[in-house]
């Protein structure tokens, strides 16, 4: 195997490196080496395997701030010894020239911002930590932009319950295009018997087990809903819930200006809520979306938008509910609620929910994921969600949660 400078890769990882396959999928336990290892990789691949000019590799954490903390310092320091390598701080980025084959590069990203991700070309790609993301920007965003070199991806993370990264990994494992590799902590020897027989006493066993021992079933620490989704699952609420045109349909919206703008669609009864669908929208124009909306054959009865779609703006002096009223929808207001209190609805709501498995999947991750966030330093939990790709999904279910709804009234 082609060596990197100031790294030495550890003898679980070498199958990784020398693999044939297009595709990886990793799941390894905390402190195994996986993200020095993925770092190291993408500087195997655009030096030594990719045959292409120019090559372009990224490595992408759940968040920007993740992806400069936890690796930006790795590559710098396995790219100190590469002559004419520049290093560019402000975006992340490190180029060096690689003989005949143009200057290659190397950025690193965050899944937060997958805008920053499309129009390009990747010669390889790294998910880190894909759990915590949405599995869209892998199918929708990073898979494409792979096609016409066809490039490598590797998709490693910890197991956080059943989502996207559940789904891809377990579709690896059968698959002749993937490589998979699945590292437990009692298993590789990368932590000695004394500190696991001390981590098991200081966490919570469902912590651990997810921690160290890759558990796809453990509780998701700090998760709001966890219970809930699982017995929801238990009960088999999570199926098909085709749309019935003898009911109405209520839409919830979380309207995004940065983030995701996400729009689920309802079917209410005396005695169930039904989730039929949910559409996401990124970077998209609030006519845009109105179109999607109105193309879906559904009989509407309301909308709903969050509070802050009055405000008006400053230069037209209009707000988006005029914007959304001019286009033929007449949107009511959520009421203004502490998000505490809209979770504590949520929470009540969702044993009476069915949720369409296949139309309200990134939906029903998100539910899943949903946690509190965590102050690593107090190890203590903080009293506030984390912010993150599963809030726009939510905050739309929230506002559905905390609205009376026309067709209870009608029944």
């Amino acid at each position: 195997m082609a060596q990197v400078s100031n790294y030495i890769p550890r003898e679980l990882f070498s199958g990784f490196h020398n693999r044939t396959e297009r595709f990886a999928a990793i799941v390894a336990h905390r402190r195994a080496g996986k993200t020095v290892s993925c770092v190291a990789d993408l500087l195997i691949s655009v030096i030594f395997k990719v045959k292409h000019n120019n090559p372009r590799a990224a490595y992408i954490a759940p968040m920007y701030r993740q992806a400069k903390s936890v690796a930006w310092d790795y590559l710098k320091e396995m790219t100190r010894g590469i002559t004419g390598c520049k290093v560019n701080e402000a975006e992340l980025r490190v180029d060096f020239p690689v003989e005949g084959r143009g200057t290659a590069r190397i950025q690193l990203f965050g899944g937060d911002n997958p805008d920053a991700l499309r129009g390009q070309y990747y010669d390889a790609v790294i998910l880190d930590e894909f759990a915590q993301m949405n599995g869209r920007l892998w199918s929708e965003v990073v898979r494409p932009a792979l096609a016409d070199r066809k490039g490598t991806a590797t998709i490693i993370g910890t197991p956080q319950g059943h989502n996207a990264f559940y789904d891809v990994f377990h579709m690896a494992v059968d698959n002749d295009e993937w490589f998979t590799l699945y590292l437990k902590a009692s298993q590789t020897g990368i932590i000695d018997d004394d500190e696991i027989i001390s981590l098991k006493k200081e966490m919570p066993e469902n912590e651990y087990k997810q921690e160290f021992e890759c558990s796809w079933a453990a509780a998701i620490r700090g998760a709001y809903f966890s219970a809930e989704m699982e017995r929801a699952e238990e009960e088999g609420r999570i199926t098909n819930v085709p749309y019935d045109p003898a009911m109405k349909v209520i839409t919830s919206w979380d309207l995004g200006i940065n983030d995701a703008t996400v729009v689920h669609f309802w079917q209410v009864s005396r005695t169930e809520i039904r989730m039929i669908n949910c559409l996401a929208f990124q970077s998209t124009g609030l006519p845009d979306i109105i179109k999607q909306i109105d193309k879906l054959d559904y009989n509407y009865v309301q909308h709903i938008a969050p509070h802050d779609i009055a405000v008006r703006e400053l230069g037209s002096g209009m707000s988006r509910i005029d914007i959304a009223r001019g286009l033929g929808i007449k949107f009511g207001v959520a009421p203004n609620q502490a998000v505490a209190d809209g979770i504590g609805a949520v929470r009540l709501l969702l044993p009476k929910i069915w949720f369409d498995k296949v139309k309200c999947k990134d939906s029903i991750d998100a539910l899943r994921l949903y946690r509190t966030e965590y102050d690593d330093k107090k190890q203590v939990f903080r009293n506030t969600p984390l912010h993150d790709w599963t809030s726009d999904y939510v905050d739309s279910v929230r506002y559905f949660a905390v609205t009376k709804h026309k067709t209870e009234q009608h029944d």
